[in-house]
This record gives C-alpha cells, sequence and structure tokens, in this order.
C-alpha cells in the first residue's frame, strides 16, 4: 500500500475558469513537466516515473527524454509511458513502489497533475476495478475519432453499473465525469475538478487531502473503472493554477513544413532541453549555448562540461514581432533575460503573457515549452513565464 508525500498540479493560463485550454506552446509533456516539477518542489526522492495520458505528442518514439530533461531528474530513471484515463492513473497509482512519480495529463480540457509515492504520507490502497466494454468513443489508429454520441447509455450501462458491479462503497470522489454527474455519486459534496481524464483522480485526490476528507475515491472511463480507498497523512500540495483568461487575438499565416535536422537535433538536446551552459575546464565563464572555444595560444579547446543554469531571471529587454510570419502567430514577443547567479543572457519567447506585455525589470521564470513542430517532431525548448516567483512557483 502506497504512501502520497506530495502533490502537484498545473493548469494552463488560457480559457475559462470551467474548461482549460494548452497553449500554442504546451502540448502533454510541457503540461506534465509542469505538474510533476510542482510535485518535486517537496524535495521527496523519485527513482521511477509513469505518465498516464491519452494525448501523448509521440507514439513511435519514446517521450521519456524530454519529460526527464524538464524534469531535472537523472536520464537513467526509468520512465512507463501509459496511454488511459482516470481508471489507469488510480491504478498506476495503487500500485506504485515508493519514490514513483506518477503523473496524468490532459489536453481537453486541459491539465495536469503529479504525486509522489514514499514510506509515509497519506496512504492510499486499492479499493475495487472493473473492466467492461462500452466503447462509446473511439480513437482509431490513423487518429480518426468516432463518438457515438449516447450519454444516456454511457451513464446508465457504463460507470453506473460499473459502480454497482464493483460493490465499493458510496465514494467520497469521483474522477472521470461531468461535476454534476460526480455530485449525484457522491456522499456530500465533492469539489469541481478541471479535468475529467487522466489528471482529474490526482486532482481528486488534492481536493480531498486539501478537505481532510477520506474513503473511496473513484475513477471512471466508458465503462471501466478502478477505485482507491483513501486514508488520513500528510501530504504537501503545491498548485499551479493561475486564473484563467481568453486568448489575445493574432494573426495565422500558413507556411511551408519546416524540415528537421536530427542530427542537429541531438547535438543541442541537452543543453536545450536540460536548460544548461557549457563551462570550459580550467575557466569559470559559462557559454549558452555550449560552444567551441580557441585559447591565447590559438588551440581549439572543445572539452567542456554542461552546467545547470537557473529558471528565474529578468528581462534585460524585450521586442514585439507584428509583422506576419509564416508558420507563426502573430503578434508575440521575444525577450533577452537574465538569469540570476550567472553571468548569462539568454533570448528566448514569451508564454503566458500578452503580446507586447512584458518589460524591462520585470521578474520570471524560464519554462519548457514547445518551440517549433519540425516535419511531425515536436522540438522543445525554454520560453520566459514573466511573474512574481512565488506566485509562478505555487503556494504548499
Amino acid at each position: 500500500m502506497p504512501y502520497i508525500a506530495s502533490i502537484g498540479t498545473y493548469l494552463p493560463c488560457w480559457g475559462t475558469p470551467e474548461t482549460r485550454v494548452p497553449g500554442d506552446d504546451e502540448d502533454a509533456i510541457t503540461l506534465a513537466v509542469e505538474a510533476g516539477r510542482a510535485a518535486l518542489r517537496s524535495g521527496a526522492p523519485v527513482s521511477f516515473v509513469v505518465l498516464v495520458s491519452r494525448d501523448l505528442p509521440l507514439l513511435e518514439s519514446s517521450n521519456a527524454a524530454v519529460l526527464l530533461a524538464g524534469l531535472g531528474l537523472d536520464p537513467e530513471l526509468e520512465v512507463t509511458e501509459r496511454l488511459g484515463g482516470a481508471p489507469a492513473t488510480l491504478d498506476t497509482l495503487s500500485s506504485a513502489r515508493p519514490r514513483t512519480l506518477v503523473i496524468g495529463v490532459d489536453t481537453a480540457p486541459a491539465g495536469a497533475a503529479a504525486a509522489v509515492t514514499a514510506d509515509h504520507g497519506m496512504q492510499v490502497r486499492a479499493a475495487g476495478r472493473v473492466a467492461r466494454s462500452l466503447p462509446v468513443r473511439t480513437r482509431g489508429s490513423a487518429g480518426d475519432v468516432r463518438d457515438y454520441g449516447d450519454p444516456r447509455l454511457l451513464q446508465e450501462r457504463g460507470f453506473l453499473a460499473s459502480l454497482r458491479a464493483s460493490w465499493m462503497d458510496t465514494p467520497v470522489a469521483v474522477a472521470g465525469v461531468g461535476h454534476e454527474q460526480a455530485v449525484d455519486l457522491c456522499a456530500g459534496t465533492p469539489a469541481p475538478l478541471p479535468t475529467t481524464g487522466a489528471s482529474s483522480g490526482l486532482f481528486a485526490l488534492a481536493a480531498m487531502a486539501e478537505s481532510g476528507d477520506t474513503g473511496p475515491l473513484v475513477g471512471v472511463e466508458q465503462a471501466s473503472l478502478s477505485g482507491i480507498s483513501v486514508a488520513e497523512g500528510e501530504v504537501v500540495i503545491h498548485r499551479r493554477e493561475p486564473a484563467a483568461r481568453p486568448s489575445a487575438p493574432c494573426t495565422y499565416v500558413p507556411g511551408s513544413d519546416i524540415p528537421i535536422s536530427l542530427a542537429a537535433y541531438e547535438r543541442a538536446f541537452e543543453a536545450k532541453v536540460r536548460w544548461e551552459a557549457g563551462r570550459h575546464f580550467g575557466s569559470e565563464a559559462l557559454d549558452f549555448p555550449p560552444r567551441y572555444r580557441i585559447g591565447d595560444d590559438g588551440a581549439l579547446s572543445s572539452e567542456y562540461e554542461l552546467v545547470p543554469l537557473p529558471r528565474v531571471g529578468t528581462v534585460y529587454t524585450a521586442v514585439t514581432v507584428r509583422i506576419p510570419v509564416p508558420g507563426l502567430k502573430t503578434p508575440y514577443s521575444l525577450a533577452i533575460v537574465e538569469l540570476d547567479g550567472v553571468d548569462v543572457r539568454a533570448l528566448v519567447k514569451v508564454t503566458g503573457a500578452e503580446p507586447n506585455s512584458v518589460a524591462i525589470g520585470d521578474r520570471g521564470r524560464l519554462v519548457l515549452r514547445r518551440v517549433a513542430l519540425r516535419s511531425g517532431v515536436p522540438d522543445y525548448g525554454y520560453a520566459f513565464e514573466p511573474g512574481e516567483i512565488e506566485e509562478l512557483e505555487g503556494a504548499a
């Protein structure tokens, strides 16, 4: 029976209070990184990572390298990518080994949540599981979605029938359905959840921990169900849930597909996605991006080590691009950010803010974002998210 040491949640700033949408530079991996880093703020050690979602960017290739790099974790850690919704996440959590980071991600509505298991904390255990087939909504190998469109059938022969078959006590919270349906199924009034997929069970777990509720937590998806029993225990919660706001008007000029050089992608990956600078041996100066140097004696120095860079900084200068650029939504802002504690300035795109809203001296943090989609391959890097650092990082 695992214990939960910490929970982290993340919601994009775009959308409405009820329904968030990912930004143009966000996908399941960047959402997962935000929630995972929030959970890791507790300092709990991690040896295993499990990512649960139905919206993984890459299916033929692993997403693990980008996920671990964005989280700042050892690239040798074991990562499991699991396709599923709310039941899959609760299944994973109830059987997880200590020191496991479990992340659930959704993109419609958008949100992500993560939990770190440990040898102490809030105890959870498996309480029930029902696997039934009622394919009301399907997605084929080509990505085609078919929705049977019968909500009454889904309710009566789907999650209600599965809940009766599970012989579980009346749930305290239900993840995977809308709030009104959850209220009808629960004892008391559960907290509204911002998602209905893989992350919803972890959002529900965080709400139960904050309110001090214990008892059954159920995750449903169509006719499948998984339930856990939540007991008392101390857990640290970090939320990154900024107030929702509508996206700014923009212009989009279609452009030709940008080709990718996988050789260049591989060479730049560690420094760009792990946010690291190069330091040549015998020198304290940092180069970002890392590069070769010519010494005073004219010799080429190609040996350097990668050094993690701070992820907070101050805007040194900024500019807003208003001329339409093929393949990009315009206008958008760029900033040169002076990183805290090191002699490094980085040119990055501004994210999570209206164009032309960033000024010299503004504080913020560097966050992993999808900077481009080249030949169908998501290319990741860092962007500047303005705001007070404590507010951006969330409160315990």
